[in-house]
């Protein structure tokens, strides 16, 4: 199983941007999605995640309100669309996938124990 992201970049305060989170070797329809991003100095953050089956999300309150996570069954992939950007958004993320990482009627979004992660993507927001 591979995850890989993509869609960072240089955004102006105030833009949007969509990350992208694509996973091979399996069908990540069924897999726990996470998203978390870690910004220079500090310790990695939860940034949203996504039960298997779309289930249930969960989005940090740093974000809440200016992103939304969705999944693309067709296309493997989970993309985060983010608006609204902040200097303090700026970061690299990442994306992790598990089969199984939520007890059942929960969303798990610590940044410990999947089994599955990316290399991160940067995202850098500043005019």
């Amino acid at each position: 199983v591979k995850v890989v992201e993509s869609g960072g970049g240089l955004v102006q305060p105030g833009g949007p941007l969509k990350l992208s989170c694509a996973a091979s070797g399996c069908n990540s329809e069924h897999y726990d999605i996470g998203l978390f991003r870690q910004a220079p100095g500090k310790e990695r953050d939860a940034v949203s995640c996504l039960t298997r089956n779309d289930a249930l999300t969960y989005y940090a309150d740093s974000v809440k309100g200016r992103c939304t996570v969705s999944r693309d069954n067709a296309k493997n992939t989970v993309y985060l669309q983010m608006n609204s950007l902040k200097p303090e958004d700026t970061a690299v993320y990442y994306c992790a996938a598990d089969p199984s990482i939520g007890a059942p009627g929960s969303v798990y979004c610590s940044g410990y124990r999947w089994d599955y992660w990316g290399k991160g993507t940067l995202v850098t927001v500043s005019s």
